[in-house]
This record gives structure tokens, sequence and C-alpha cells, in this order.
């Protein structure tokens, strides 16, 4: 939802930088996945150690350099299929390490199974949402769009563990199991665009 909002402030900000990274000669695919590999490591690193606040501002850092490889694309004139692929392939992992260290923290450092649970449902119902828009597309239909998107995903979990960090209890149980409910509006969206789009492509 936020990128249907969000998408052209950000793009003001970002296409300078990225029309600069360009000229020193870096490319899309090289910011993607520098980006990736520090947003799993940060995860993996300062989550189960119970740092949750420089984790989430470490990890919050690396996946801002997400919205650079797009710059990029746009600075050199085009994407590439490839990059395109490679992208989802590492917001995928990105997502994955943050919502795996969370639930590890939520298991060995708070011991709050409950926490757990809701980092489990978040990790699983992500991987879905994309996938069915993943695998819509490959069909030629669309499923795009629902309340949660990757944007609000990674603002609702850092937020809670940002919180945590500061000191608010139950910050990161609140907004996972948040998170999750969201998510799941998100997958009955999603299926629903879905059927949609079949229908037209029926008719």
């Amino acid at each position: 939802m936020l990128n249907i909002f969000a998408r052209a402030s950000v793009s003001r900000v970002t296409d300078p930088i990225g029309a600069a990274l360009v000229r020193v000669g870096l490319t899309p695919n090289v910011m993607t996945v520098l980006g990736t590999v520090g947003a799993v490591a940060c995860s993996l690193i300062f989550f189960p150690q119970g740092m949750l606040l420089a984790g989430t501002f470490a990890v919050w850092g690396f996946t801002m350099l997400d919205l650079l490889d797009g710059a990029m694309a746009r600075a050199r004139g085009t994407g590439t299929p490839f990059g395109g692929v490679l992208d989802s392939t590492c917001d995928r992992l990105a997502d994955g390490a943050l919502f795996a260290a969370i639930t590890w923290w939520s298991f060995a450092v708070a011991d709050n199974q409950r926490a757990a649970a809701a980092a489990l449902i978040c990790l699983v119902l992500a991987q879905v949402i994309s996938y069915v828009k993943a695998r819509a597309e490959a069909s030629g239909l669309t499923a795009d769009g629902g309340l949660v998107e990757r944007a609000e995903r990674l603002i609702i979990a850092l937020a809670g563990t940002g919180l945590q960090g500061f000191g608010v209890p139950h910050a990161v149980e609140v907004s996972l199991w948040l998170l999750a409910a969201l998510s799941a509006v998100t997958l009955l969206q999603r299926l629903a665009a879905l059927a949609g789009s079949a229908r037209e492509a029926r008719s």
C-alpha cells in the first residue's frame, strides 16, 4: 500500500543517489546483493543475541539499499529480467532471515512462545503473499496490492523490535500479532484479486 502513495516522493530522493552510484561504476545487481547480505547478516547476528536496538537500525539501514537498486536501474535506462528475479529472490531471503531471527530471539532470549508463534506465522505468510503474486504473473494473471506489502511488513516488524529495544514491554509480540492478522487479510485480498483476474481472462 505504501508503494502506491510513497513511490514518487521516495524516488525524488533516491534517483539522484542512484545516478551517482551508477556513475562511479556500481550496478543495480551489486547493490541488491550488498543490501541483502547486510540485512541477513545483521538479522542473524544481532537479534539472537538480544541486541534488538542495534539489529533494528542495522537491518533498516541495509534494507534501504533495496530502494537504490531500482533508482540505479532507472538511471541506466532500463532494468533486466534477471535483475527483477534477483531482487525478488533477495527480498525473500532478507525477509526470511529477519523473521527467523526474531523467532530465535523470542524462543532463546525472551522465552516467549507466543511471540515466536506469531513470528513464524508472519514468516510463512510473507512468503506465501509474495508467491501468490509471482505465480499469478507467471500464469498471465494479476494478484497485486493488499494491506501489507513488503514495506509495511518491515516497518511493523522493525517498529516492534526497536520499541522493545528502547524498553517498551511486549512491543515485539504486539507488533507481530498485528502483522500476522494484517498479513492474513492481505493473503485473502490477493487471492480475491487472483480470482477476479482469472474470471476476466476466461471472459
